[in-house]
C-alpha cells in the first residue's frame, strides 16, 4: 500500500470511529423496574435514579412511560437507548395511527414488536441495553410481560428487571393473588421497593408509580417512602463475618 492508500485508509478509519452513534457499554442506567397484574389491570413502579457509573448522579429519570392508548413501558439499563426505543415506539404508533382504520395497537402487538427489536440488534451485535417491562390493557384483556436486552420474553403475573428478579419476585411471588385490590398492590409494589431501596445501592428514595386501565394510564407524581434504618444487621453488618472489611 502507497502512502496515498494509507492516508485514505487512515481518514477512512478516523471517520468512521467519530461517526459512531451506538452504545458501547453503558453510562447512565437506571435500576429495577416491577410490573404486577391486579383486579383491574396493571401497576408498574419504578424509583428515578441514574447512575453514571457507580455514581447516582441523577435523581429525576422518569423511566415509565405510556405507549399509544392501551399500553405502558417502563425500562431498566441505559437511559439513552431508552430513549431511542420510545423513538421506535412513537414511529409505531404513528403509523399505526395514520391507518385510521379504527384500531390500535394492543400491549401484546407492542411486546412482540419489541421482541424482534431487541433479537435483532443483539444479532447485529449492537444490542439496546434494556431490560423492559411491557404491560396493557385491551378489550378487558390484561397482559404484561418482559424482554432481555438480548430478546429473551415471557409473560407473567408478576415481573421485575435488574435486582428485582432476585429481591422482589420472591415476596410476590408469595403475597401476590389475581384479586388484588389498586390500594394493595401498591403497597406490595412499595414493599418491594423498600426492600430495594435497602439492598440496591444504585436505588434511590423517590419513586413512581404508575397504572393502565381500560381508562388509560395514569403516572403518580413522584414520592418517598418511610424507611428504618436501625436495623442491628444496618448497625453492625460485619458483626459474625471474620475477615471482613
Amino acid at each position: 500500500m502507497n502512502s496515498i492508500d494509507a492516508t485514505i485508509a487512515e481518514k477512512g478509519l478516523m471517520s468512521s470511529e467519530m461517526g459512531s452513534e451506538r452504545t458501547l457499554y453503558p453510562y447512565v442506567t437506571g435500576t429495577s423496574v416491577i410490573g404486577i397484574k391486579y383486579k383491574d389491570g396493571i401497576l408498574m413502579a419504578a424509583d428515578m435514579g441514574g447512575s453514571y457509573g457507580s455514581t447516582l448522579r441523577y435523581k429525576s429519570v422518569e423511566r415509565l412511560k405510556p405507549i399509544g392508548k392501551h399500553s405502558l413501558i417502563g425500562a431498566s439499563g441505559e437511559i439513552s437507548d431508552f430513549q431511542e426505543i420510545l423513538r421506535y415506539l412513537d414511529e409505531l404508533i404513528l403509523y399505526d395511527n395514520m391507518w385510521d382504520d379504527g384500531n390500535s395497537l394492543g400491549p401484546k402487538e407492542v411486546h412482540n414488536y419489541l421482541t424482534r427489536v431487541m433479537y435483532n440488534r443483539r444479532n447485529k451485535f449492537n444490542p439496546l441495553w434494556n431490560s423492559l417491562v411491557l404491560g396493557g390493557v385491551k378489550n378487558g384483556q390484561k397482559y404484561l410481560g418482559t424482554v432481555s436486552m438480548i430478546g429473551v420474553h415471557f409473560e407473567d403475573n408478576h415481573i421485575a428487571t435488574g435486582f428485582g428478579n432476585h429481591l422482589a419476585r420472591p415476596i410476590l411471588r408469595k403475597e401476590w393473588h389475581e384479586n388484588l385490590s389498586f390500594e394493595d398492590g401498591v403497597k406490595l409494589l412499595e414493599k418491594c421497593m423498600r426492600v430495594l431501596l435497602y439492598r440496591d445501592r444504585s436505588a434511590v428514595n423517590k419513586l413512581q408509580i404508575a397504572k393502565i386501565t381500560e381508562e388509560g394510564v395514569t403516572i403518580s407524581q413522584p414520592y418517598s417512602l418511610k424507611t428504618f434504618w436501625g436495623f442491628s444487621a444496618f448497625q453492625n453488618p460485619t458483626k459474625g463475618a471474620e475477615g471482613s472489611w
